[in-house]
């Protein structure tokens, strides 16, 4: 398994939790556990691009 293969399954497995955090946002009654699930999701998501990045890059942002 190549490092790009690792990072693209790390980026994955990050971007399906987003999914989730965003969907149980979707369905939070509290506004604020809404805001609080959905802040999540999108670092969660900018995680991901993070650790696209330094796949494609060879540059580790973490």
């Amino acid at each position: 398994m190549s490092v790009a293969d690792e990072t693209g399954g790390r980026a994955e497995r990050i971007r399906a939790k987003a999914q989730e955090m965003q969907e149980a946002a979707e369905r939070a009654p509290d506004p604020q556990e809404r805001r609080r699930l959905q802040d999540k999701a999108r670092r969660l998501r900018e995680r991901s691009d993070q650790v696209t990045t330094k796949g494609d890059h060879g540059i580790n942002p973490l």
